[in-house]
């Protein structure tokens, strides 16, 4: 590798592009399935309170069942060696599996108890298959940038591509699938078509991952060894750091995807009408603005210390959350275009917040790959990186949790099956695109304001007071400084100096 190929660092510059953009797709189509699936459910299928209830608990056991499948991934992703490396493999085979179980989730005309048995199927499918490629694909990280100026620069703009692919999955898939820009007129049709362009995006920018990133050969690494699940959680245990990471993490993943996860969707039909283009609005600046951060996070990073960043962040989120309570609660409903401005500018800070914090999160686990290597001689980058996404999907789960007691408590289920029988009326072509509009409408009018109300509340203060807690976690527990990581490292160099002096 000639050095104009490199930065300064060492990490190639092929790398530092080609492997973020690979992302863009892959989060897109995870947004659409993370973010969405439920929504779908809830406005194009016609489901009792116990059938719903029977989803919610699906999902909920497939969360938790993915992340306690995640360590064993991890296992594997570290056990392969192939001639293609251990991460593209993986990759792959993930990435296709994954394309036929989005695509089938967003296709099905079943309703009742036959749908509820399908989407069983498909839910669990999608916790083994995703995974395969979500822990390949992060675990590549560590290994294609080990010196921590490189970390900073590959992680912040992978999460920045990552970002662009969620972003864009946050515009598309609300905005024509309800509202007066809905594929086909309405939404059964409208999810058909729009997993499709998604999946297609998926497919074109993992194959930028395997064709053009150069992964490390894993030659020189040690033999790799049968693990399983107890070699994986004792690994993590023994990393008192990484245990900590992900107490912090969690308590900040259900803050994150709390109000994504179905409360702002039916908050915001509720309190505005049925449009998914205002969704994508309320959306768009605090995605726009995470974008610049992301870009200018590694200037923030020489400057600031990750603890004072990690302050800002956690306290800026919160104080979003907190103005966009107050817009919701004292704003009238007549003065519409002000509350959803203040809505949306409120959302922008909380969004601010929350990345500068995932940031953070996510450096300071990857650092936790080389205090590993400290402690035991070992890096086990796959381990490791597995916690991100068991976290991830462990807070996934209890955000379904709670948004099942919600929905339950505010009685969302009366409202949304109206209009589900209406969009599955409209795609059978029982009424008018126009009738259908005016009728879901009317029904949307009667909601009581305490139903819009409730949801606020609860998709603000819960967050709000989860990411201050996750703030005095990490400050008290996590002690990897700049400073202690730089004498980590080159303790670490010195033993393997030593180690080649002796070889020799």
């Amino acid at each position: 590798m000639s050095a104009q190929e490199k930065t300064a660092g060492g990490l190639s510059r092929r790398n530092l592009w080609a492997y973020p953009v690979g992302t863009v797709g892959r989060d897109m189509a995870g947004c659409m399935f993370t973010n969405y699936l439920l929504t779908y459910v809830l406005f194009t299928k016609t489901l009792t309170s116990v059938q719903f209830a029977c989803i919610s608990v699906i999902m909920v056991a497939a969360r938790v069942f993915d992340a306690f499948n995640d360590p064993i991934m991890g296992n594997v992703v570290e056990a392969t060696r192939t001639r293609w490396g251990k991460f593209k493999p993986w990759i792959a085979i993930g990435g296709v599996l994954s394309v036929i179980v989005f695509i089938t989730s967003f296709s099905t005309t079943l309703q009742g108890w036959a749908y509820v048995a399908a989407f069983g199927l498909l839910y669990f499918a999608y916790s083994v298959v995703f995974t395969m490629n979500d822990i390949a694909y992060w675990g590549m990280v560590p290994a294609l940038a080990r010196r921590a100026d490189d970390r900073n620069r590959l992680t912040s703009r992978t999460v920045l591509f990552a970002g662009v692919g969620q972003f864009l999955g946050g515009i598309v898939v609300p905005t024509f699938t309800a509202g007066s820009l809905v594929i086909g007129g309405n939404a059964v049709t409208a999810y058909r078509a729009v997993v499709l362009i998604v999946c297609a995006a998926f497919t074109a920018t993992q194959l930028i991952t395997l064709l053009v990133v150069r992964e490390p050969s894993a030659r020189d690494e040690a033999p790799a060894e049968k693990v399983g699940i107890r070699k994986a959680f004792s690994t993590i245990a023994r990393n008192d750091q990484l245990v900590w990471c992900a107490v912090v993490f969690l308590i900040f993943s259900v803050a994150q995807t709390l109000m994504g996860g179905g409360l702002s969707v039916t908050y915001l039909y509720f309190e505005f009408g049925y449009n998914g283009l205002l969704l994508s609005i309320f959306s768009i600046l605090g995605n726009v603005a995470g974008a610049v951060l992301m870009l200018v996070f590694a200037a923030l990073s020489g400057r600031f210390t990750r603890a004072q960043l990690m302050k800002a962040g956690a306290f800026g989120a919160a104080a979003g959350y907190l103005c966009i309570m107050l817009s919701g609660l004292f704003i009238p409903r007549e003065m519409w275009a002000l509350k959803f401005t203040m809505l949306t500018v409120s959302n922008l800070f909380a969004f601010l917040g929350q990345t500068l914090v995932y940031l953070i999160m996510i450096i300071c686990i990857a650092n936790t790959v080389e205090y590993n290597e400290w402690k035991t001689g070992r890096r086990e980058e796959g381990i490791v990186f597995s916690v991100r996404p068991f976290i991830t999907k462990l807070g996934t789960a209890l955000v379904q949790l709670l948004v099942l007691v919600i929905y339950l408590a505010v009685g969302v289920r009366a409202v949304t099956n109206q209009i589900s029988d209406l969009e599955n009326a409209a795609s059978q072509r029982l009424i008018t695109i126009a009738e259908k509009t005016e009728r879901i409408g009317a029904v949307l009018a009667s909601v009581p304001s305490g139903k819009s109300a409730a949801l606020l509340v609860c998709m603000t203060v819960i967050p709000a007071a989860l990411l201050l807690a996750a703030y005095f976690i990490y400050r008290v527990k996590y002690t990897i400084t700049e400073e202690s990581y730089e004498a980590m490292v080159r303790d670490i160099e010195a033993r393997r100096a030593a180690k080649g002096e002796t070889a020799e």
